[in-house]
């Protein structure tokens, strides 16, 4: 008797042990990937302020490093990797501007500039070789340069990541922007 009692016991110690592994493991899985790297995509020399708000307020709740990347367009009769001062012009200062601000709010920034024939293709270059866990777009009006709907539109097909685009109501006429004084 003794040595099935033992067996028992040690069956049910066995079926209690797994049975909490099994319920640690299902538990972790209801939990959400934790984001690492938002991608923050822009062109000009501005910055639509609720965009930049949000993607900061995120990259700061999750703990993730924000990504600002700069679309730089190079002409055709160019090589792709060919300096382009024109274009550093307009982007370092707006990835300064950018730095600073999240530097502010604690939030950890690796910013880059990207080059394409257009700012599809600089994109498209962009998720090919960085890694990324959220994009978050500003969507500009119709009247201001940047991706356009047909961009978006490929980006929310193409995108290895969750997308937001985010467009202000067409009152709100704050941005975040550099010139020169």
């Amino acid at each position: 008797m003794s040595v099935e009692r033992a067996l028992i016991v040690i069956a049910l110690i066995g079926g209690l042990v797994g049975g909490y592994l099994l319920a640690r493991a299902h538990r972790r899985a209801d939990l959400p990937l934790p984001v690492h790297h938002i991608l923050l995509p822009f062109t000009g020399t501005e910055i639509s302020r609720r965009a930049l708000d949000a993607a900061l307020r995120l990259a700061h709740a999750e703990g993730a490093t924000l990504m600002p990347a700069y679309l730089a367009t190079v002409p055709k009769r160019l090589p792709l990797d060919c300096a382009i001062p024109s274009e550093a012009e307009k982007a370092m200062p707006m990835l300064e501007v950018i730095e600073q601000r999240a530097t502010g709010q604690g939030v950890a920034v690796d910013a880059r500039v990207e080059r394409g024939r257009s700012y599809r293709h600089a994109l498209a270059r962009l998720l090919d070789r960085e890694d990324f866990d959220r994009v978050i777009v500003p969507a500009a009006p119709e009247s201001r340069a940047g991706l356009t709907g047909d961009d978006l539109v490929w980006l929310l097909e193409k995108a290895p990541a969750e997308v937001l685009i985010l467009r202000p109501s067409p009152e709100d006429e704050r941005y975040v922007s550099w010139s020169k004084t």
